[in-house]
């Protein structure tokens, strides 16, 4: 599992839009936070580039990870320098639910509140 995230997140932490769409399935799910649901990677991508917009850079540290069938979830931690530059570091929890070797669904367990707050 371990070799299947860490070329996810690098693709996360480079903001590489269409080398982390990839990853997904043509009709994923994506959810960060408490946000609306996005499907489709052509609406993933869109919603990514946007985030990525407001960040200088961003990077992941996986503390943990479980399996359960088609699915598995890890925790860490992921520092974000905003463009204004100030530093945001957070706990989060992804689930995932996986189709064969790609996500079909990705749901960000995170309190984004720090992000906008100004």
């Amino acid at each position: 599992m371990q070799d299947w995230l860490e070329p996810l997140f690098a693709s996360i932490d480079a903001r590489d839009t269409p080398r982390f769409l990839t990853f997904l399935t043509e009709d994923a799910v994506f959810r960060y936070g408490s946000g609306a649901p996005v499907v489709g990677r052509a609406s993933i991508g869109a919603a990514i580039d946007a985030f990525f917009s407001g960040l200088r850079s961003c990077s992941h540290r996986l503390l943990r990870t479980w399996r359960d069938g088609d699915g598995f979830v890890c925790q860490g931690e992921v520092s974000y320098v905003l463009s204004d530059g100030r530093r945001v570091t957070l706990p989060f929890c992804n689930v995932f639910t996986l189709r064969g070797e790609l996500i079909s669904r990705y749901e960000i367990y995170i309190d984004p509140t720090p992000v906008s707050a100004r």
